[in-house]
Parts: structure tokens; C-alpha cells; sequence
């Protein structure tokens, strides 16, 4: 069974700094597409930012120059550091693992909260 554990959510203030982490396990890391999305209270849940098994990165226009996604592949893990954190950041921070495109298989991890207080 694929498993998505993230890490590294909590409580920080604004300006601060997280840093997010997903490991993987049971799928061919290398092969997958890795992303990072966010679902704040009442609103849909949204892509922060990805990164695909050839390093390629996309963001979020709300986080470019804020956030920085990596993957380490030794460890099938991939990272979200996260700076100048704003309230509006806060949500339930959740990896996601795609292969192909369009995706042919797509796995979710169960989420972490950041909070960022106003």
C-alpha cells in the first residue's frame, strides 16, 4: 500500500519559517511527479507547487519567492520550505504524488496543519 507521510506542520509566526516534509513509500519515487497543495477553512483545496521526477518546478503565484519545493531522491522524500509565512498561508498543507500526464495514478498523504497567526 503507497503511503504519503507529511511532517514539519505547526504554529509560527507570521514571518517565520516551516519547512514541510513528505515521505513516500512503496511507489518508484523517481518515476513520480510530486506536489504540494494547501486547503484553507471554506475554501477548495489548491496547488502550491510541484515538482517532476526531472526537477522541473512550478509555484503558485501566492508563494513564488516565498516557498521552495525539493526532492531528495536517496530518501523518496520531498520538502516544502516555507519563509516569510503569512496568515493567509494557514491551511492543511497535503503532498500528492502523480504519475503521467495526465496522471494514470494519483496518491494523497493525510495532510499537515500550518498556522500562521494574524
Amino acid at each position: 500500500q503507497v503511503q504519503l507521510v507529511e511532517s514539519g506542520g505547526g504554529l509560527v509566526q507570521p514571518g517565520g519559517s516551516l519547512r514541510l516534509s513528505c515521505a513516500a513509500s512503496r511507489i518508484i519515487f523517481n518515476f513520480y511527479t510530486m506536489g504540494w497543495y494547501r486547503q484553507a477553512p471554506g475554501k477548495q483545496r489548491e496547488v502550491v507547487a510541484s515538482i517532476t521526477s526531472g526537477g522541473s518546478t512550478n509555484y503558485a503565484d501566492s508563494v513564488k519567492g516565498r516557498f521552495a519545493i525539493s526532492r531528495d531522491t536517496a530518501k523518496n522524500t520531498v520538502y516544502l520550505q516555507m519563509n516569510s509565512l503569512k496568515p493567509e498561508d494557514t491551511a492543511i498543507y497535503y503532498c500528492r504524488a502523480t504519475l503521467g500526464s495526465p496522471p494514470s495514478l494519483t496518491f494523497w498523504g493525510q495532510g499537515t496543519q500550518v498556522t500562521v497567526p494574524s
